[in-house]
């Protein structure tokens, strides 16, 4: 099996605490689903920087800052995708970036 990262993007904030509570329970049902596919729940992400190749330092994490991340171990690329397909953070707005960490 090899391991998929799955980097977020994007998504809104919960505006109460109450909707906090509901967005941690999807969060955690979701994670209960994976399974043993899930090898790291991660964490979200915070504030971030950029840095380029002449070594400036950008504030704001780019066209699209990471929010956060998780790891899968699944079969292939196309199994980690149909995984992370119930991922909660697409009710409010966000992405995932899938991407095959590669064995060194």
């Amino acid at each position: 099996m090899t391991k998929y990262l799955l980097n977020y993007h994007g998504g809104s904030a919960p505006q109460s605490k109450e909707e906090g509570e509901r967005v941690m329970k999807a969060w955690t049902d979701w994670m209960d689903v994976l399974g043993k596919a899930l090898v790291d729940a991660g964490n979200p992400a915070g504030q971030s920087r950029t840095i380029a190749a002449n070594g400036k330092v950008t504030t704001g994490g780019g066209a699209n800052p990471s929010t956060g991340y998780s790891i899968l171990e699944a079969k292939s690329l196309e199994d980690a995708v149909s995984l992370s397909s119930g991922c909660p953070i697409f009710k409010s707005g966000g992405s995932i970036e899938v991407a095959e960490l590669m064995q060194m």
